[in-house]
């Protein structure tokens, strides 16, 4: 037996938050399989740094937008219309981290919100519209375990990626006679850049594994995308071996 997978080159795929932390991973890696990616990002620089880092950057192309705004949200999709000729796969990365609410400014947690909750939906839409179009396509959102442990500190994220989850799951029974996969990635703690603490910390969380490395979820995410047509990852939760819960 021969098992069926799904083969990214020329794939057409727009990944949000893709300068910095699981973002940046996963826009290498799926550039080095051949995929045809556009990603965002809010600032030039990080978007800069991220595509000189892609070894195969000439697949890649990104644009300055914000996926906490419509204007940014339509700007990437008509320059994935002009640029890529449509979209295969979406894999949304954006999330920004926050506080408890109440140690917020009522604009910075909106924000939060319109980032990692509506800025999702956003793109999952516009995204669906095309792929009905075409017969088909992937939708991947990246979660957090923060939905099931609900740690202290963490109850404006982990609203944002507890309703990621609850409207992917809902989503998929929507969208599967369209032939449009949903799956989610749950990771635990990950080296990014929205861990608050130095880089020698996370180095040493990383040895002890308490943490893991962002390439390490962007495997789980070309593993998810790469299966065969009539599987679907619904959920995959991925953490390290030592992980906080609380």
């Amino acid at each position: 037996m021969t098992l069926e997978t799904t083969a990214l080159t020329g794939k057409r795929i727009v990944l949000t938050g893709g300068t910095t932390g699981i973002g940046r991973a996963t826009l290498a890696l799926l550039a080095e399989e051949g995929a045809r990616v556009l990603t965002f990002g809010r600032y030039q620089g990080a978007l800069d740094e991220a595509l000189a880092l892609t070894a195969t950057h000439e697949k890649a192309i990104g644009i300055v937008a914000d996926a906490a705004t419509k204007e940014g949200v339509d700007s990437v999709f008509a320059a994935a219309d002009a640029e890529l000729g449509g979209v295969d796969i979406l894999v949304t990365c954006a999330a920004l981290g926050a506080q408890p609410i109440h140690e917020m400014d009522d604009a910075d947690w909106r924000y939060v919100i319109d980032t990692n909750l509506t800025g999702t939906l956003a793109c999952a839409r516009a995204a669906i519209r095309r792929m009905e179009k075409q017969g088909g396509g992937h939708l991947l959102f990246v979660g957090s375990i923060s939905t099931e442990i609900k740690a202290e500190g963490e109850s404006v994220y982990a609203a944002t990626k507890a309703g990621i989850q609850a409207f992917a799951e809902t989503l998929r029974k929507e969208v599967a006679e369209k032939n449009i996969k949903v799956s989610v990635i749950q990771p635990g703690s990950v080296d990014t850049d929205m861990q608050e603490c130095s880089d020698e910390e996370k180095a040493e969380a990383v040895a002890r594994a308490e943490m893991l490395h962002a390439e390490e979820i962007a495997e789980a995410i070309r593993f998810v995308l790469t299966r065969g047509t009539a599987s679907d990852v619904v959920n995959l939760r991925i953490e390290p071996l030592v992980q906080k819960t609380s």
